[in-house]
This record gives C-alpha cells, sequence and structure tokens, in this order.
C-alpha cells in the first residue's frame, strides 16, 4: 500500500509540519506523566485506527520503560487491574475526547471531574491537548493512508 500523500516531500506539509511538531515537542515535555502521554496516545490512535500510530506509540512507550503487559491491555483497560485510577481517568477522558459524535454531550463532567481528582491544571490542559493533538495526526495519517509498515523506531522524530 502507497500513501496518498508524501508529507516529507511536501513544502506546505513541511511548514505546517514545522509548527505542528513544535506542538508535540511541548506536549512531551508538559507536566502530564511520560507513561500517560504514551498510554492515551496509544488509546486515542486505536480508537481511530490509525495504524502508524499505533506502532509508533507502542515502540515510544516500550523505549520509555513501559511493559508488553500494560500495552496490550490498553485497549481493555475498563476490565485490566494494571493501570492507575490517574491513568484511568485519563484513557476514559482520551476515549469520550475521541468519540465525539458518539456522545452526544460530549465530554461528561463525571468522567472531567475524575480526570480533574488525579491531574492540576497544567496536567490537564497537556492531557486535553493531547488527545485533540493525536486526532489530528490520527486523521492526517487515516485520510492520506499511510502504511504501517513497522519500521519505526523509538526517537525516530524527536530532534
Amino acid at each position: 500500500m502507497d500513501a496518498r500523500l508524501n508529507f516529507f516531500t511536501s513544502p506546505t506539509a513541511g511548514k505546517a509540519f514545522k509548527y505542528f511538531m513544535s506542538a508535540g515537542k511541548a506536549l512531551k515535555d508538559s507536566p502530564l506523566p511520560a507513561a500517560t502521554q504514551e498510554l492515551v496516545a496509544l488509546r486515542v490512535s486505536q480508537i481511530n485506527g490509525c495504524a502508524v500510530c499505533i506502532d509508533m506509540h507502542t515502540k515510544e512507550a516500550t523505549a520509555a520503560g513501559e511493559t508488553s503487559v500494560r500495552l496490550n491491555l490498553v485497549a481493555a483497560w475498563r476490565e485490566a487491574t494494571v493501570f492507575t485510577e490517574a491513568e484511568r481517568a485519563a484513557l476514559e477522558l482520551a476515549e469520550e475526547g475521541t468519540r465525539t459524535a458518539d456522545a452526544a454531550g460530549g465530554v461528561s463532567d463525571e468522567v472531567w471531574e475524575a480526570a480533574a481528582k488525579h491531574y492540576d491544571e497544567e496536567q490537564l490542559t497537556a492531557l486535553v491537548i493531547l488527545i485533540s493533538f493525536m486526532n489530528t495526526a490520527n486523521r492526517l495519517n487515516i485520510i492520506t493512508q499511510q502504511p504501517a509498515n513497522g519500521e519505526y523506531q523509538a526517537g525516530q522524530f524527536q530532534h
């Protein structure tokens, strides 16, 4: 399968992605725990079916010390007992923030309050931006049918 567009050769994409990737770097440097960031990025990508991002964030999480058990259970986090209450709150916020078309009311007050119980305002800000960022990245890849060939290396896009 070939991608519909090559973002690496497009001058427009090059200009736009410079800023987009800066936003990603700012999120990485935020006070939101790295493990939470990777779990949320992975879950959003699973929901959206973005193979490129699933490959990337599984490998980034592994490189950061995440276990295969927890990564394998992200898709079924509600039934898994390996996640902290804070991580569970972040994953639920990620799901409701991603499935906005399915949740007529958007993110519920209950889900927001659960996340706010575990994360301070700066962490919540990073979490909300991360969920939105991942949804954008997923859509860019899905619309253009970017193939996941399994060759992504952890740290590949970090400068």
